[in-house]
């Protein structure tokens, strides 16, 4: 099961998401919450870094919900969640 226990996030400029990691026992895997997933959590966000990275904070649970029904085991290194996903 993915838990999600490092509350470290950053904004990657080039993919327009942000990063977050989720950890499966020693397995990590890096999460991708796209420009537009957060808008859709969020749809008053400004689609900068702070306040991309604000949605986020304020979204985590769903998220990181979001993330785990995305995630399956050894499957693969990253995932992005998009739209679709909320």
């Amino acid at each position: 099961m993915i838990e999600f226990p490092n509350h470290s996030r950053s904004y990657d400029q080039t993919r327009r998401a942000v990063r977050f990691w989720g950890y499966d026992s020693a397995i990590e895997a890096s999460f991708f919450v796209t420009e537009g997933a957060l808008k859709r959590l969020q749809s008053d966000a400004y689609l900068d870094e702070p306040g991309l990275l604000h949605a986020f904070d304020a979204n985590r649970d769903r998220i990181c919900a979001a993330a785990a029904r995305v995630y399956v085991r050894g499957s693969r290194g990253s995932y992005d969640l998009v739209a679709a996903n909320f």
